[in-house]
């Protein structure tokens, strides 16, 4: 083990994969390895910057973060990824393709990419999402990519990672962006309308105009010239004006002391979630026997209602 965190300590790949496959593991035992190892450097965890980048199926997220990963590497910067891949409802298996996608960000030196599976979990995250983050902070990457799974309106969640939160947009039209609507529109920090080249090009720019007017009456306190943009990760223009968009975003939270204050509150939500997770196990492990003569009594074809269930719980 000690071998282990040295090498994690050190940016080194294989050590830092195994010590993500321990948080990411069902096993609450490896859980634990992982973090005793984060809380045994907790002073770390204020360290690097976090971007979520997130959008429907097919926006291009992997894509993206191959052009910015290679754009902020040539800065000095390292880099991790963490792509998150739904899982099957069939075999509750995932392909864990994308880092196929990120061929050029892969072969540099001091970038981390790890695909993880959804194991079926809401919001767009993997198992432990959170403290892979945390796993990479205290390994000492300036710059953590998260890539969620392509989310719809409700998965806001992916807020709880990260210090900005880039949503991903396709050119279309009105009413083609009902599918994203109101919520993931709300949290997000900054709108691309991805794919801005060639036939989609002028797609792209009325797509913009269309985002600004309602990112307009939802915030109408943003900067629309520093948060929304039309980007073609294929042309790759505007990348630079992207990035010192973002870093001014970042620099003044920490100026008027959100930044930290904020990583704080997604602390407590991801202690909360995991408080509520945990005590859940534990009552479903001690009531099962309870809970089986209910599900058989079900499979003959009885109702169960509400006060039954109560007081098979409080008894």
């Amino acid at each position: 083990m000690e071998k282990l965190e040295e090498g994690v300590l050190n940016k080194n790949i294989a050590a830092l994969a195994r010590m993500v496959t321990f948080n990411e593991s069902t096993r609450l035992e490896d859980n634990i390895i992982a973090d005793r190892f984060i809380e045994q450097h907790q002073e770390k965890l204020d360290n690097s910057i976090v971007l979520s980048i997130s959008g429907i199926p097919g926006v291009g997220k992997s894509s993206f973060i191959e052009a910015l990963g290679v754009y902020l590497h040539s800065l000095g910067c390292s880099i991790a990824v963490f792509s998150i891949d739904p899982s099957s409802e069939l075999t509750q298996g995932s392909i864990l393709g994308d880092k196929t996608r990120m061929t050029e960000l892969s072969s540099l030196d001091h970038v981390f990419i790890r695909p993880s599976p959804t194991s079926n979990r809401l919001g767009g995250l993997g198992i432990n999402t959170h403290k892979n983050i945390e796993l990479a902070k205290i390994a000492g990457y300036d710059i953590i990519l998260v890539e969620t799974v392509g989310v719809g309106q409700s998965e806001t969640i992916v807020k709880n990672l990260c210090d900005a939160f880039i949503l991903l947009l396709m050119p279309a039209s009105g009413d083609e962006l009902q599918g994203i609507k109101k919520g993931i529109m709300e949290v997000a920090d900054f709108y691309i309308i991805h794919k801005a080249d060639g036939e989609l090009l002028n797609a792209a720019k009325l797509s913009k105009k269309e985002i600004e007017n309602s990112v307009h009456l939802l915030k109408s306190n943003l900067n629309i010239s520093e948060s929304i943009f039309a980007f073609s990760s294929v042309e790759k223009l505007g990348l630079d004006i992207i990035w010192k968009s973002i870093m001014k975003f970042i620099d003044t939270k920490k100026g008027n002391k959100t930044f930290y204050a904020t990583r704080i509150q997604q602390r407590i939500h991801w202690f909360k979630e995991t408080y509520e997770r945990m005590m859940l196990m534990h009552y479903l492990e001690k009531g099962k026997e309870k809970y089986k003569v209910l599900e058989d009594e079900i499979k003959a074809g009885k109702y169960i209602s509400l006060n039954e269930i109560q007081e098979n719980i409080t008894n």
